[in-house]
């Protein structure tokens, strides 16, 4: 019986001057409020309305890229398959970082995909850390202290920048490394997004780096790289080193041989109070460490990218190879 009914029903009863009907009208909205609190004190202590506990529940999250896609579904099976918490997705938020980040902070999200290098530049905001290994330990270490947030094993990927060259210019230079491709720069044209052209752990940080001295720079979207150094007068461009594209694309990536590309090593971030609350989830967490070089994330990309596969599928097909399905 709501408020309403229980006025008209008072208003009707007075007009009628049925006073004892009224009083039992009363009473019986007094005991219903006693029932309705009781109910609600032993689904509070209960958990849910029916007496059965709350399920156990994580929110995961994503940015919006192929590779976090992947990598959430990844985590989705592999948690549900290993404990009995349901997972909620809310993936490829936009704004990736910059929104996840600040929702792990206020529990919104419990975990999601992430990189060293974009914890350690974009969230923290400290200076370079060329070595990976001191990069994890000091990310994971800052995170830990200042956000409560905890840094899983690295997967083994390493989503940083990298430079490719043409089959033609590699043989030609006999290019291998960073070194030799900046000695013969000035012979050579580069492409790369306007971004990268600009920005200080871009183009020039290579050159002071490397001495590179392109004969001819040319700014191109970043969308349209592999499709450019196809063309007859491009010889080297930026990329992803986890870009699907490169699978089949006809480049040479040359190596970081003073490794002046911070690392961007791929780990899973989950909160600690969520940890506390489910601390089985740290072994199934670790499961992934190592597991994922570059070489297979590339495939992975490559598969939903150009071939049209659902990341699920791809995530399930890889969690079965590896055993852990």
């Amino acid at each position: 019986m709501n408020n309403a009914d229980e006025k008209n029903m008072i208003k009707g009863n007075s007009e009628k001057n049925n006073w004892p009907k009224r009083h039992i009208f009363h009473k019986v909205a007094i005991i219903l409020l006693v029932i309705t609190l009781t109910a609600g004190v032993l689904a509070a202590c209960s958990g849910t309305a029916d007496g059965q506990e709350e399920p156990k529940k994580v929110v995961l999250a994503s940015k919006p890229m192929t590779e976090q896609y992947i990598l959430a579904e990844i985590l989705t099976l592999l948690i549900e398959a290993e404990t009995d918490i349901e997972v909620e997705q809310t993936l490829g938020i936009g704004g990736g970082t910059s929104n996840i980040h600040p929702a792990m902070e206020n529990g919104e999200i419990d975990l999601y995909p992430e990189y060293t290098g974009t914890g350690w530049l974009f969230v923290l905001k400290e200076e370079v850390l060329r070595d990976p290994d001191e990069l994890y330990e000091a990310v994971k270490a800052a995170y830990r202290e200042e956000y409560g947030i905890h840094w899983s094993g690295r997967y083994g990927l390493n989503n940083t920048y990298s430079i490719a060259v043409t089959p033609e210019a590699a043989e030609t230079y006999d290019l291998k490394t960073l070194s030799d491709l900046g000695k013969v720069s000035p012979e050579l044209t580069f492409a790369a997004n306007a971004d990268f052209l600009e920005r200080d752990d871009g183009y020039p940080g290579l050159e002071e780096t490397y001495g590179f001295a392109f004969g001819d720079i040319k700014e191109i979207d970043i969308g349209l790289r592999y499709q450019s150094i196809q063309s007859d007068d491009i010889d080297a461009i930026t990329v992803f080193s986890t870009d699907g594209q490169l699978q089949d694309a006809d480049v040479v990536l040359l190596e970081d041989d003073k490794n002046f590309f911070v690392f961007y090593d791929g780990a899973t971030l989950i909160r600690q109070e969520t940890l506390d609350r489910y601390p089985e989830l740290e072994e199934v967490l670790e499961k992934l460490t190592g597991l994922i070089p570059n070489e297979e994330m590339i495939a992975m990309n490559y598969a939903v990218e150009v071939e049209n596969e659902d990341p699920a599928k791809v995530a399930e097909d890889f969690l079965r190879e590896k055993g852990l399905l």
